[in-house]
């Protein structure tokens, strides 16, 4: 039997033109405004707060005068800078052996990096393997694709347990240009990252793409298995076909799932779950129609 190919940025960023970014553009018409786009920073103009609108803008010296809220409008940036946050730890390497998070997130970063530079934008990514974090200075081109993709494509040693704080703490320091800032992670992590994402949307437009693995919320009903921490590594020995443990692994994902959203909407930061299972281009379609809605 022929060995499979080599992996290489070429062929990666050549599969997901043919398979991902020209069906995008059957999809969207080429209108990428709701899925990338920033709010600008060139004031606009005044007007009546309308349910729905961003808080932050709100103007309340105008507000306390004319005792009604009104936010500013903003012309949108002409120069579009996007970075991407992205988490590639221990857990990442989750899932089935061809198709595992830390491959989707090469897959989403991919086509997002690709969507933004064929508009003449900038992108850049910090990356964060569980013990270092690592930037790629924001550039056009499709070369700078190529390097994204060639980073995500090198082995990573990583660290024992993830802490997101890291990563988002690295962002605050280095991205100073008001950004669209893309966080691609499963939020495996240690607690507290909620308010470095905090201080992240303030001065910025960040989206959460959480990714998960249908593995992850229910074990297979095949009796003694060994399971393994994806954070620690540990080891240990579990009945599953023992339905009290089936019960129990439901509602700590459960819970999980819920202590996410909320730290995720506390932090003001848009989220959207993409599963290992999911269709890339249906999954582009969803966060640019919650897009859309958000906007209207």
């Amino acid at each position: 039997m022929d060995a499979a190919p080599l992996l290489t940025p070429e062929r990666v960023l050549r599969r997901l033109q043919w398979h991902v970014v020209r069906r995008l553009d059957g999809r969207l018409q080429g209108d990428y405004r709701t899925l990338l786009r920033g709010n600008g920073t060139d004031f606009l103009n005044l007007r009546s707060y309308e349910w729905g609108d961003d808080v932050r803008h709100i103007d309340w010296n105008v507000t306390a005068r004319m005792d009604e809220l009104f936010v500013r409008d903003f012309m949108e940036d002409r120069e579009l800078t996007a970075w991407l946050l992205l988490d590639r730890s221990r857990s990442m390497a989750f899932g089935a052996l061809e198709r595992t998070k830390e491959q989707v997130l090469c897959e989403i970063a991919a086509t997002f990096a690709q969507l933004v530079v064929r508009s003449g934008n900038r992108v850049g990514a910090i990356i964060y393997d569980g013990r270092d974090v690592w930037t790629i200075p924001p550039r056009q081109g499709r070369y700078q694709v190529l390097t994204l993709v060639r980073e995500l494509l090198r082995p990573v040693r990583g660290g024992s347990v993830t802490d997101l704080s890291k990563l988002l703490g690295a962002a605050a320091r280095v991205i100073r240009r008001r950004s669209l800032v893309v966080l691609i992670s499963d939020f495996i992590s240690e607690p507290g990252w909620e308010r470095p994402l905090l201080r992240l949307t303030e001065p910025h437009e960040v989206v959460a793409v959480r990714l998960v693995d249908p593995r992850e919320y229910e074990l297979p009903d095949a009796g003694l298995l060994f399971i393994e921490d994806a954070e620690t590594g540990e080891q240990m020995l579990v009945d599953s076909s023992d339905p009290e443990l089936r019960r129990r692994l439901l509602a700590v994902t459960e819970e999980q799932d819920a202590a996410i959203r909320h730290g995720v909407a506390q932090a003001r930061a848009v989220l959207h779950v993409v599963s290992t299972e999911d269709d890339l281009v249906s999954a582009f379609v969803r966060m640019a129609e919650s897009g859309r809605r958000r906007r209207r």
